[in-house]
């Protein structure tokens, strides 16, 4: 909190539905193919479970549990909630949409002329760790010995030639060769009549299938690069599930790995390999263990009867863990959105932190996502980054550079070392960053006070794939928000951009979207620039939609934030000290910096004033961890204070919470040496 002095009494108040397993299902496998699928014939329908799209993972992972650590009540993050916002995440609410987000580069191409290729990772690099997870997986690199065209034209004149009367072994067998064909003739195979039929069959020929050929024909169109949305796939992941109870453990996690492979969300198919975790429980080693962490994130979920036998297991084979498989740990824990136990996580990135050297970057960058989502603070971990982030920042990708940033940012920990390295390397990599790239490294270095004299080519290359990418703010206007308001922090205002934002046409276009609160964050960004760019003569926002969102947070404000022990202490002593509560206002003088302030009036002798408080949101979650340092939107409230006029003196969370439990007396005497000292 901060107390607000001031010299005179002015004041500013400026996957497509899952189709029902009953009666005849029509599924259309080729133009002029339609066959008829019922699976009601041999089986009960399959229980319903909800599917979720397939979405980029920062954005699916939002911070919806509550893990017992050090910042589960105040996560000053951007995975704060935009979405359907509550009002208790009290900084900047954002987030992004949680489908997925086909977004491109969208620089001129003559930047792109001399550009070599962003880094790529290996998201299954774990399984060349051990022989053990052949059983359970697909290895990419065991493609089969190829054939050419004239091979597959004469394996298609069979199945036209063989019809009906194929058998389930000749349909199996069929697919295992076409699957070799070589990938480049992989669209001619899909196009021809005689592969629809042989499709046509297969689904007929289904509850035949012994598990094996199911699953080689399922190995087959990982192969023949299916298309994830095919028709005829939602056939397999039925049978599949019907036979769930049947297939042994290996089987199932086979099936899971090879409809990964293909790409296709199967929640009911899951379902079923979940539920077969505890009745094989003694059959779960250490890759299978590993393998299904891997599953369950690639499934965005973790049911909750999984979780407390998955992190027994996992704490029982913790030390044997490969780097590798540390790393994959992680991420199937933080695209699953699953919380383990504090003492289980510290484990775990005790584990990696003896193993970080090893690491490669994109297991470094899975440890840091899970923290991020648990809010945990390592210390050791995050000192490890000082020394490994500088040393690999020259060799790696856009996103392994933004999951540290990120992780920093949602951590308050701040560190110029880190920061100075990714700044470094960023500018180069600019023309491979999606837009939500570019403003969540705008956000992170604004939110933990880079300045932009540190990297003088950080910002500019940054705020200028902005103007680059306008297009995609009207499809995805929070975005803008994220990038301007990191600016924000740092006291960077590009006119052009802030134009754009605050104008009426993309304001009301941004509002519309019933998913995202962005209105607190319209409100800053429009207050912002009164304060800091008095010459503005471009769009503001109405006044109207201002007094509403400066209700909105003071009414939280009163029911929240106003009744912390904290902040009643202060403002009980402070009474006390000045001679009653005529003289001490608590309000929210600068409504869009989201935090109160107890404000006095003391004239030139130095003798308290009464305050009127008519009209009319620090705590230990302002600051960077550890360190007296302000965050991006508390530093700039500091600096909008003193433009609006005022002396702020800080009651700091490491002077003030110790006094709590103190003498009256010693409060009187801390708060007289912090008003007068300051005079």
């Amino acid at each position: 909190m901060a107390l607000a002095q001031h010299t005179h009494a002015r004041t500013k108040n400026d996957d497509e539905d899952k189709k029902e397993a009953l009666g005849h299902q029509e599924v259309t496998v080729h133009a002029g193919y339609k066959l008829y699928y019922n699976p009601s014939a041999y089986h009960q329908a399959p229980s319903s479970f909800n599917s979720q799209a397939d979405g980029d993972e920062e954005e699916r992972c939002l911070a919806v549990h509550a893990p017992s650590t050090w910042q589960q009540s105040n996560r000053y993050s951007i995975s704060c909630s935009r979405h359907l916002s509550s009002m208790k995440n009290t900084l900047l609410d954002l987030t992004f949409n949680k489908g997925p987000e086909s977004q491109k580069s969208s620089v001129q191409p003559y930047h792109r002329t001399h550009m070599p290729p962003d880094v790529k990772v290996d998201s299954r690099a774990f399984l060349k760790g051990r022989t053990e997870y052949a059983s359970v997986s697909h290895d990419s690199t065991q493609r089969p010995q190829p054939v050419e065209w004239d091979e597959a034209l004469s394996l298609l004149q069979r199945v036209s030639a063989l019809r009906g009367s194929m058998k389930p072994s000749n349909v199996s067998s069929f697919f295992s060769e076409l699957s070799r064909l070589k990938s480049d003739h992989m669209s001619l195979l899909r196009n021809d009549q005689r592969f629809a039929m042989l499709l046509r069959y297969s689904v007929e020929h289904l509850c035949l299938f012994t598990h094996p050929q199911l699953l080689d024909v399922l190995q087959a169109f990982v192969w023949m690069d299916m298309p994830s949305n095919h028709s005829v796939l939602e056939a397999y992941e039925v049978e599949l599930s019907r036979r769930a109870d049947q297939m042994t453990f290996h089987q199932l996690m086979f099936a899971a790995d090879l409809w990964r492979c293909i790409g296709k969300q199967v929640p009911d198919f899951l379902h079923h390999l979940y539920n077969s975790v505890h009745p094989y429980l003694n059959q779960v080693g250490l890759p299978e263990m590993v393998h299904l962490f891997y599953i369950v994130g690639e499934g965005r979920h973790c049911p909750k009867y999984l979780i407390r036998p998955v992190e027994k297991l996992l704490i029982g084979h913790l030390q044997q863990l490969h780097p590798e498989e540390v790393g994959t740990v992680c991420l199937g824990l933080f695209k699953s959105q699953t919380s383990l136990s504090e003492k289980s996580l510290t484990f775990i990135v005790n584990k990696a932190c003896s193993e970080v050297e090893k690491m490669t970057d994109f297991a470094m960058a899975n440890v840091l996502k899970y923290l991020r989502f648990s809010y945990l603070y390592h210390r050791q971990w995050m000192e490890a980054m000082v020394e490994e982030v500088p040393r690999r920042a020259p060799g790696m990708g856009v996103k392994g550079l933004m999951h540290v940033a990120l992780t920093c940012s949602a951590l308050h920990y701040s560190n110029d070392q880190i920061f100075s390295a990714i700044a470094e390397r960023v500018p180069s990599l600019v023309p491979h960053c999606r837009i939500k790239d570019v403003c969540k490294f705008l956000w992170a270095f604004g939110q933990l006070g880079f300045l932009p004299t540190q990297s003088p080519n950080f910002y500019p290359s940054l705020t200028e794939a902005l103007r680059q990418r306008k297009a995609m703010f009207q499809r995805y206007p929070e975005h803008l928000l994220t990038g301007l308001l990191g600016l924000a922090f740092v006291s960077q205002f590009p006119e052009d951009l802030i134009a754009l934002a605050l104008s009426p046409e993309f304001v009301n276009q941004a509002l519309k979207n019933t998913q995202l609160e962005l209105k607190k964050d319209f409100f800053t960004l429009n207050e912002s620039v009164a304060l800091e760019m008095p010459q503005w003569k471009g769009p503001r926002l109405s006044s109207e939609l201002r007094e509403e969102v400066s209700e909105i947070l003071w009414k939280f404000a009163q029911t929240d934030v106003c009744q912390k022990a904290e902040v009643t202490e202060a403002e009980t002593a402070l009474q006390d000290l000045l001679g009653g509560e005529q003289f001490v206002s608590k309000r929210m003088i600068l409504p869009h910096t989201r935090s109160i302030d107890l404000e006095v009036h003391l004239n030139s002798a130095g003798q308290p004033i009464p305050v009127n408080s008519q009209r009319l949101l620090w705590t230990r979650n302002h600051y960077c961890i550890q360190s007296q340092q302000l965050l991006g939107l508390h530093a700039m409230k500091i600096r909008h204070l003193k433009l609006a006029g005022f002396r702020v003196v800080e009651l700091r969370p490491q002077e003030w919470f110790p006094l709590l439990k103190k003498s009256r007396r010693e409060k009187f005497a801390y708060l007289h040496c912090k008003l007068y000292d300051n005079l």
